[in-house]
């Protein structure tokens, strides 16, 4: 699944392409989008909160994506050939130069004028919102303080951005068990990553391949996240994978430099 900075980076190249410009058309592949009335509006904004990437128009109306694991956004020139087929289009934003489509994602919805996304308005601080209140997402943390950490990290109501890629990063980086209860951790040891998880987030947003590690580990671009068995770079270890939470998501971590 996406993470927050890959959705930002997305948001970033869809705004270069279409902010700002008027919609020549608009079309869908889902039944309940099909007739939206989008066509002459202007793209006024587009943003990223969280994994949700959102489209605003000038008359109010707000398309709200999310990729899950399958969608994805795709910009082209008009008249270029598409890499996926129309019947997965869900979206399709043409403006007088380019279209951004979005392909197969589980969420694509027209919000209107005035409407309210509960979804969104549950959101946990943004980490890569210049404002995140980091004070509100540790209160959140500390409001699952029964879960485990790994669990709750990821909890989107709680902070939002951060998957499994950074979770397994920032708890390694951090020396935090993920599978120990919030409650076992220091208010300083949870700030400290929240903090690690934003700097990372932000130094990835720039480049296509997320690294967290130091170039001295050349083409090894991540610390554990997707290298079970793999020896830890710390001390040696095989690093493990383990499934956490009721969606059984992928937590890896190096069972000697994070043991409880």
């Amino acid at each position: 699944m996406p993470e927050g900075d890959t959705i930002y980076r997305a948001a970033r190249t869809l705004r270069k392409a279409i902010g700002g410009k008027p919609v020549r058309a608009f079309r869908s592949a889902l039944p309940q989008l099909a007739d939206a009335a989008l066509v002459g509006t202007t793209v006024e904004a587009v943003e990223a909160r969280g994994k949700n990437l959102l489209v605003r128009f000038d008359d109010g109306h707000t398309l709200h994506t999310h990729m899950m694991m399958v969608g994805s956004w795709h910009v082209y020139r008009v008249g270029e050939p598409w890499q996926r087929g129309a019947d997965r289009a869900f979206a399709v934003i043409e403006t007088d130069d380019w279209l951004a489509v979005c392909f197969d994602a589980p969420i694509c919805k027209l919000l209107r004028p005035g409407e309210r996304s509960p979804q969104l308005d549950a959101l946990g601080p943004d980490l890569l919102d210049p404002g995140a209140d980091l004070d509100e997402a540790l209160r959140r943390l500390r409001q699952n303080d029964e879960l485990p950490l790994g669990v709750a990290i990821m909890r989107q109501h709680v902070v939002a951005g951060v998957g499994n890629v950074y979770k397994s990063e920032v708890l390694f980086l951090r020396r935090l068990d993920p599978f120990a209860p919030v409650s076992s951790v220091s208010d300083e040891a949870l700030r400290d990553a929240l903090l690690l998880a934003r700097k990372l987030m932000k130094q990835n947003v720039g480049h296509a391949r997320m690294r967290t590690t130091r170039r001295r580990f050349g083409s090894s671009r991540l610390w554990v996240y997707g290298r079970k068995n793999e020896p830890c770079f710390e001390c040696g270890t095989p690093l493990d994978m383990r499934r956490q939470g009721e969606q059984g998501r992928s937590t890896y971590f190096c069972p000697r430099c994070q043991a409880g």
